[in-house]
């Protein structure tokens, strides 16, 4: 019988690739939380209209990427394919807005697209994602941008660049709509496919395409720059203004629009030159009409999420992870050598000491090997004679040294030495 494979696009992370995982969640929510955030856990699955409603029907995400389906009850369900839309959900179901002191909130986890699998780009992919609502003034802007930077920086991410836009409030992009399609139409008919669609159901996605004579065919285009009002170019500049103040380097690109219908005013993203086609590796912006128009209290939001997959292999490039090691390794020799070690095993264990012990009896030989393998700093040996002596031998791996210790006290011992290192 074949043996069965993981859905393709949907990747198994294997313990070798887990401590990359773990640094990154790991300083997301140090620096998340720092900055007031609260964690909120959404399901995988949500009702299909939310995303519909929220994303907006003629994008590609809700025309050809969902993994939606129906349930047994006749109702049309979706599994998530971005993480904003949940979090607005539970935002209005929970009343959340009652409580001032919950404004911003973060999540990690998986979410899922139907689309291509390519490098760093995946049908179940995950991300970092962090939203504030009721907030409208420039500063969160900034510095939930700020945030984003420091992020990357305390992961020592480097060849990456912060892009920044606004796309008006609905008004603006309505203003814009019309002369962006006047100027594609006027163009001529050699865009690629998705792009004659687009530039009727939604022309600013025709900034997204790849096809290189897309790219050649609205080089000229004009900027929504030029057509949004003067309370959105004040928000824009304000935002500049807080991100120089901040420190925080930026490049305006007037071409970036991002890939949800939702987004108004500030929009931003973090690429980098090092991964091909696939150069954001995180993204969001302002979305003040959303909590409104999914039924409930009109307050103003923005967020943004990042891909843990690009982002890791970013980390992948520039730094080693060192593989999880065993702190203490219980080498036992003989019967009742073996049923003492593993009580003291279980013991350093539950005293929050890392380690592991060989369950077969192997001979000393094959255990120090399966010590080295598992990086343990330290290896206590304890045989027959040992026991009887109520000794145990303490060997330290990267000191190379060896000593006898009173085996009632060696969990001790283990303790000062694991809090020195």
């Amino acid at each position: 019988m074949e043996a069965l494979q993981a859905v393709r696009g949907m990747n198994d992370i294997l313990p070798d690739q887990v401590g990359w995982w773990q640094k990154v969640e790991k300083t997301a929510r140090e620096v998340l939380e720092n900055f007031g955030y609260r964690e909120i856990r959404t399901p995988v699955a949500e009702k299909l209209e939310l995303f519909a409603r929220s994303i907006g029907e003629s994008t590609d995400i809700v025309e050809k990427e969902m993994y939606s389906f129906q349930d047994r009850n006749g109702d049309f369900l979706a599994l998530r394919p971005e993480a904003t839309a949940s979090v607005v959900r539970a935002y209005i179901q929970h009343n959340l807005q009652a409580d001032p002191i919950l404004q911003k909130f973060y999540a990690v986890g998986p979410m899922f697209r139907h689309e291509r699998p390519q490098k760093g780009r995946y049908r179940q992919f995950h991300q970092i994602d962090a939203e504030v609502f009721g907030i409208d003034s420039p500063m969160i802007d900034a510095e939930i941008m700020h945030m984003l930077h420091l992020f990357l920086e305390r992961l020592g991410v480097s060849g990456i660049m912060l892009n920044i836009n606004t796309l008006g409030c609905p008004e603006c992009r309505k203003t814009y709509r019309k002369v962006l399609q006047d100027y594609l139409i006027a163009a001529g008919d050699d865009f690629c496919p998705d792009c004659l669609r687009r530039r009727v159901t939604n022309p600013l996605r025709v900034f997204d395409c790849k096809v290189e004579r897309c790219k050649a065919l609205i080089t000229g285009a004009p900027a929504i720059m030029d057509s949004i009002d003067d309370e959105c170019r004040a928000h824009f500049d304000a935002v500049r203004g807080y991100l120089t103040r901040l420190g925080t380097p930026f490049v305006i690109n007037p071409r970036m629009v991002r890939g949800l219908d939702y987004y108004m005013r500030t929009t931003f993203e973090v690429v980098t030159d090092r991964l091909g086609s696939q150069n954001a590796i995180g993204g969001g912006g302002r979305y003040n009409g959303l909590v409104k128009d999914l039924g409930g209290p009109d307050v103003a939001g923005i967020g943004f999420a990042i891909g843990m997959e690009r982002l890791i292999l970013l980390l992948q490039q520039d730094q080693t992870e060192p593989a999880r090691a065993a702190q203490v390794f219980v080498a036992a020799l003989g019967e009742a050598a073996g049923a003492r070690g593993f009580l003291l095993v279980q013991e350093l264990r539950d005293r929050g000491i890392e380690a592991e012990m060989d369950y077969e009896g192997r001979s000393l030989k094959s255990q120090m090997r399966r010590a080295d393998k598992t990086g343990a700093r330290y290896v206590l040996i304890l045989g027959e004679d040992e026991l009887n002596r109520g000794e145990i031998q303490l060997r330290d791996m990267r000191e190379k040294t060896q000593k006898n210790l009173p085996l009632d006290g060696v969990v001790g011992e283990m303790l000062e030495l694991s809090e020195r290192s």
